[in-house]
């Protein structure tokens, strides 16, 4: 029987922009994987004009190539199932949504009157839906708290932005993350007659991850595999 659809967890993650424009992954920089996905994104396109039509001045004129900007609530809760990768020990919300202020930590740059202050960059994505840009604001709200006053659940309310107008959707926006595709969203590989782990691997390209993948897909014995069994490829 083929397993369970693993759920598509949204995931928060630091990332730098080159001269260009391109997100940069950051090396060991901060990830948050959500507790709860949230209900409802919500985009907001906006152009930022001069000008206009009164007499004596001129028409109106765009000045910038245009603002995306996302607004999302997350939930977490440290008296239910935590994300994978925090301690099963927490007994302060904080500690969880703290990762997320410290997107709204602004770093220095430069220095006299060239320095500026710019906050870490930062890629919001879940399934198909990716958005990278920076942390306008965050609002967060302690909600539940145990005996000893210590809040135990929270919702946090978050506004990002890019400067630019270019929605992404669909494969296509995953198709250019190459490697951080999710378990559950790509194209499934179906188990054949006389398959192992070890041979679907390999008509993976990847001979030598079998054991990643079996485990990936909760397979127990990687040697019987029953036919037309759906496999999340690596």
């Amino acid at each position: 029987m083929p397993a369970p659809a693993k759920m598509t967890r949204a995931e928060i993650s630091e990332v730098t922009f080159d001269q260009n424009g391109k997100a940069q992954d950051v090396d060991k920089g901060v990830k948050i994987k959500v507790q709860f996905n949230p209900e409802t994104l919500r985009l907001r396109y906006s152009n930022q004009s001069s000008g206009g039509n009164q007499p004596g001045r001129s028409a109106i004129q765009h000045v910038t190539p245009g603002t995306t900007n996302l607004s999302l609530d997350l939930w977490f809760d440290v008296t239910g199932e935590l994300p994978e990768d925090e301690s099963s020990d927490i007994n302060d919300v904080r500690k969880i949504t703290s990762k997320l202020t410290y997107f709204m930590k602004q770093k220095s740059e430069g220095s006299g009157e060239e320095q500026s202050w710019i906050p870490p960059g930062l890629r919001f994505l879940w399934g198909t839906f990716i958005f990278e840009g920076v942390m306008d604001s965050l609002d967060e709200t302690l909600e539940y708290f145990s005996e000893e006053g210590r809040p135990l659940r929270a919702k946090v309310s978050i506004s990002l932005s890019k400067q630019e107008i270019d929605p992404k959707f669909g494969e296509a926006a995953r198709a250019e993350q190459g490697d951080l595709a999710t378990p559950g969203t790509q194209k499934k590989e179906a188990a054949k007659q006389g398959d192992s782990m070890q041979s679907i691997a390999g008509k993976m390209g990847k001979p030598d991850r079998w054991k990643e993948l079996a485990a990936l897909n909760k397979i127990e014995n990687p040697r019987q595999i029953t036919i037309g069994t759906l496999l999340d490829r690596l």
